[in-house]
């Protein structure tokens, strides 16, 4: 009997993780005709995970406005970016100061939870949007 992707008998991950990697939010399928004020990108090909985040910021709130990523890596991964991108942009954005202080517990908890081999994958998020926010204040002046 084959395993269906979308069956959860084997499934690992909370309900909240495998929605996100099943149906990931803010995926940015094409970055050459996206304007983005700030870009982040972390990992490394050779370990398997490597994470991208475009940023939209509004200048005169300092909120991130939109958040989008592409991320190569596990469910775990995947999952991770996309609960970070929905954190980072939901009731109207988050404050830069506080999206910089972002931390993979955060992360985690909104996903309800990831096995602890998992907590590697989280710490791309947090590092990624810092990447892109440091992008945005070098590239505006703040």
């Amino acid at each position: 009997m084959k395993n269906n992707p979308g069956d959860v008998g084997n499934w690992l991950y909370s309900e909240t993780v495998r929605d996100h990697f099943f149906a990931p939010r803010n995926l940015l399928l094409d970055e050459a005709t996206y304007e983005a004020d700030g870009i982040g990108i972390v990992g490394s090909p050779a370990c398997g995970d490597m994470m991208a985040v475009w940023i939209r910021v509004d200048p005169k709130a300092e909120r991130i406005t939109e958040c989008k990523w592409r991320t190569f890596g596990c469910a775990s991964a995947i999952a991770s970016t996309s609960m970070m991108s929905v954190m980072v942009t939901e009731e109207g954005g988050m404050l830069l100061t506080r999206a910089k202080k972002l931390t993979p517990e955060a992360i985690i908890e909104r996903l309800d939870g990831l096995p602890d081999r998992k907590y590697h994958c989280s710490v791309l998020g947090h590092l990624a949007i810092r990447e892109a926010i440091k992008d945005y204040e070098q590239n505006h002046g703040g």
